[in-house]
């Protein structure tokens, strides 16, 4: 069973790890399944592609690789700050991320 991410796609991170640590970037898609994430300008890699007839030119083409969602930490929108995640439920009964630091609601 996957596990929980606590980051969506659209937040803005900062990478912990890596060749690209404190590097800072929005998250393109997640992978819940293999909890990894995209993240814009990361882990960019060089894949060798031969010409098709979508693309008659072929070459080495860079493009961005999934990393660990583990490497990457959220940056709260209120204080622009890395933080991790609580939960919090509001009186309409509806749950929504809450950052650690400010204690500032995540979700608008």
């Amino acid at each position: 069973m996957p596990a929980k991410m606590k980051i969506r796609k659209g937040d803005q991170v900062v990478v912990l790890s890596g060749k690209d640590r404190g590097k800072k970037g929005k998250i393109v898609s997640s992978s819940p399944r293999d909890n990894k994430v995209m993240v814009e300008g990361v882990n960019i890699v060089k894949k060798h592609a031969r010409p098709t007839q979508k693309v008659t030119q072929g070459g080495i083409r860079e493009m961005e690789a999934p990393i660990y969602a583990s490497k990457v930490k959220l940056i709260c929108p209120s204080c622009q700050k890395p933080t991790r995640i609580s939960h919090r439920v509001l009186s309409e009964g509806k749950k929504v991320r809450v950052c650690k630091k400010c204690t500032e609601v995540i979700d608008k």
